[in-house]
């Protein structure tokens, strides 16, 4: 009985040191290894054979991570309170340095994205903010992949969501563009009346110099309203249509 006792017990060995020296990495995986706590490189993808009991393995991905940034209240620089959110899409490039310089990458790259924001947006002003957000953008993703590069981290994009202004400077944005229609409109308006009062001096300058087209003028006048048959129109005959039979009749 006891010599089955002992093969049992060296199978079962070698079955526990199988498991702990063998790993499958997929191939968006690395593994940054560890021996007697001193790293020694990375390894992967496929499978990874460790040295058991010695050498120890962290795996790392290196697909592109989306990272949602929380909305912050930001006091923009000319004193209006917003509050933006953000998305960052980020990846490991360095899977050694990642696991080696700092603690927590995920952590760590998510509160610098959020002070970067909160500093970016906190130096714009609000029309700057909402009319130049590609451009703050940009500077968000510089500063972060400055911030991140010590970590083996490349920052892709920044994209600003959501730009949440208080109910009081919604109303008073939509008056000041509501004011600013207005405007438009009455310099539209003003613009039309020159233009037209411009023609009406030519024509008055034509007029003048051919009075017989200003009779012509009231026949044509008169022509247009006589097709409308639902009124009675009286209409004031100049008399110097009249002049040639008067003085016919004379």
């Amino acid at each position: 009985m006891g010599y089955l006792v002992f093969p049992a017990i060296v199978a079962f060995f070698i079955l526990v040191v199988l498991a702990n020296s063998l790993r499958i990495l997929r191939e968006y995986e690395r593994g940054v290894v560890f021996r007697l706590g001193r790293h020694v490189g990375e390894r992967g993808p496929g499978l990874i054979i460790l040295v058991p009991f010695i050498e120890r393995m962290v795996k790392v991905s290196l697909r592109t991570i989306t990272m949602d940034i929380p909305p912050q209240d930001v006091i923009t620089r000319d004193n209006v309170s917003v509050r933006v959110n953000a998305v960052l899409y980020f990846r490991v490039t360095d899977p050694s340095r990642s696991i080696i310089e700092v603690e927590d990458f995920l952590f760590a790259t998510s509160q610098l994205a959020q002070t970067t924001l909160r500093s970016v947006v906190g130096q714009a002003e609000l029309d700057e903010i909402l009319a130049e957000r590609d451009k703050l953008n940009a500077q968000v993703q510089t500063i972060l992949d400055e911030g991140t590069d010590p970590w083996g981290i490349k920052v892709v994009t920044v994209e600003m969501k959501d730009v949440d202004l208080p109910i009081e400077m919604q109303r008073a944005m939509a008056k000041q563009a509501e004011a600013e229609r207005e405007r438009r409109a009455k310099i539209i308006h003003a613009q039309g009346e020159l233009q037209a009062s411009a023609k009406l001096s030519e024509a008055a300058a034509v007029i003048e110099k051919h009075p017989i087209a200003l009779q012509l003028r009231y026949l044509q006048a008169l022509t247009e309203v006589a097709a409308e048959n639902n009124s009675t129109t009286i209409f004031p005959v100049p008399i110097d249509l009249l002049s040639p039979f008067m003085h016919k009749n004379g």
